[in-house]
C-alpha cells in the first residue's frame, strides 16, 4: 500500500491558477451571450413599468388627498354656516324669552300694585268706619 503523496506547492498553484482561469473565462462567455443582454433588458422594462405604476399610484394618492382637503374645507364651511345660524336662533330665542320675562315682571309688578293699592284703599274704608 503506497502513501498519500502531497502535491507540492507549485502544483497547487497551477491548479489554483486554472480554475481562476477558467472562473474567468466562464464570466466572459457569460457576458457575451445574448440571453443575458435579454434578460438584463427585461429586467430594466420590468422595472421602468414598476417605476410608472408607482408614480401613477402617487399620483392618485395625491388626488385623492386634494378630494378629501376640499370636502373637510367643504364640511368645515357647512359646520361653520350651521354654528352661525344656530348663534342667531339662540340669539332669537334668548331675546322672546327676555321679552316675555320683562312681560311677566310688568304683570306681577301690576297685580302688585293692585292688591297694594286695595289693601291701602281697604285701611283707608276702615279708618273712615264706612
Amino acid at each position: 500500500m503506497g502513501y498519500y503523496k502531497d502535491p507540492d506547492l507549485q502544483t497547487r498553484k497551477d491548479a489554483a491558477a486554472a480554475a481562476k482561469k477558467a472562473l474567468l473565462q466562464k464570466f466572459k462567455a457569460a457576458t457575451e451571450d445574448p440571453n443575458i443582454a435579454q434578460r438584463q433588458a427585461e429586467r430594466v422594462a420590468i422595472n421602468e413599468a414598476r417605476v410608472a405604476r408607482r408614480a401613477e399610484r402617487e399620483a392618485a394618492r395625491l388626488k385623492r388627498e386634494a378630494e378629501l382637503a376640499e370636502e373637510l374645507a367643504a364640511a368645515a364651511k357647512r359646520e361653520e354656516e350651521a354654528r352661525i345660524e344656530a348663534e342667531k336662533a339662540a340669539a332669537i330665542l334668548a331675546a322672546e324669552q327676555a321679552e316675555r320675562d320683562a312681560a311677566l315682571a310688568a304683570e306681577k309688578k301690576a297685580e302688585r300694585d293692585a292688591r297694594y293699592a286695595a289693601r291701602k284703599a281697604a285701611k283707608k274704608v276702615r279708618r273712615r268706619g264706612y
